[in-house]
């Protein structure tokens, strides 16, 4: 993103949200370059190999899945952190929270013969209102191209926001067919699932999803990445996995903010500092000021 005209830049985040509240989904042409995309792949080939085949109808017998990509591989930060991508996700998430979070990155390999995934929704593994709120966009990276005959993932359009209260669609699916360094965006309420592997080859790909902060997130981001890993991350990427307050109070280490577990804390008692919103702020201030006043 850092490449074009901030004009153009911020052109293309407005033509991405608008499809996405519109919609459901949007796929990002070349929002990286190919070459990252295949060196990620490279990195996640011996855990790809490792990996046991899932459990259960919605995961998948014939499928595999992986978290904790930011250590496995450098590459996978060039996903997490994409601009265009955050700067996305952020207007659509903004509206219901302080601060996003990163609710997981999973690699998924889907094998031939591989069954169509079960529609669902992701939304759903939350027992909050439907249809009031957007919790949650999930990134679809392709690691190989996705493509009708492989189980390219199959998305209903307009299924999402009030529509998700729906039994059923309204509309017929359409696939989501995009070579490695494009990206499909959809919302935590679109109705979507992985489509029939019916080729010889193995569908690979990366699903990177961002939250609302206080939210618990699918994949927990303290046990996935610890204060002797985020360490080396940096203050935002931190942040994004968890180190960084949601106010009010969200997420805190001993009444602080968990970001100073980063640093050269040494066990020491530490004082509670409030971190809350501004409106709570400034309630807090007139009450104390009124009881001064009063005394």
């Amino acid at each position: 993103m850092n490449a074009f005209h901030p004009d153009l830049a911020a052109a293309m985040v407005d033509r991405h949200v608008n499809q996405l509240l519109t919609t459901g989904f949007t796929i990002v042409r070349g929002a990286l370059p190919p070459q990252t995309i295949a060196d990620l792949d490279d990195d996640l080939a011996g855990p790809f190999e490792h990996t046991p085949f899932g459990t259960g109808n919605f995961y998948g017998t014939t499928t595999k899945r992986f978290g904790r990509l930011l250590i496995r591989s450098n590459h996978a930060r060039a996903l997490v952190c994409n601009r265009l991508i955050l700067s996305v996700v952020e207007r659509v998430l903004s509206p219901w929270c302080d601060r996003i979070q990163l609710n997981t990155t999973q690699a998924i390999a889907v094998h031939p013969g591989a069954p169509a995934q079960f529609p669902h929704r992701d939304q759903d593994m939350w027992r909050g209102p439907v249809g009031e709120i957007e919790y949650l966009v999930n990134v679809m990276w392709p690691l190989t191209e996705f493509t009708r005959e492989n189980g390219a993932t199959l998305l209903w359009p307009e299924s999402h926001g009030v529509h998700a209260r729906n039994a059923a669609p309204e509309s017929d699916a359409v696939i989501g067919e995009m070579a490695p360094g494009a990206a499909l965006l959809f919302l935590g309420s679109t109705l979507h699932g992985a489509g029939a592997n019916m080729t010889d080859m193995v569908r690979r790909g990366i699903v990177v999803g961002y939250s609302l902060g206080w939210l618990k997130p699918y994949e927990n981001q303290w046990l996935a990445y610890p204060p002797e890993v985020a360490r080396g991350f940096d203050p935002d990427l931190a942040a994004l996995v968890g180190y960084c307050q949601h106010r009010p109070n969200l997420g805190n280490f001993e009444g602080q903010c968990p970001s100073v577990l980063l640093g050269n804390y040494n066990g020491e008692p530490l004082g509670a500092i409030d971190a809350l919103r501004p409106d709570q702020m400034a309630a807090a201030a007139a009450f104390t000021s009124e009881r001064q006043d009063a005394a």
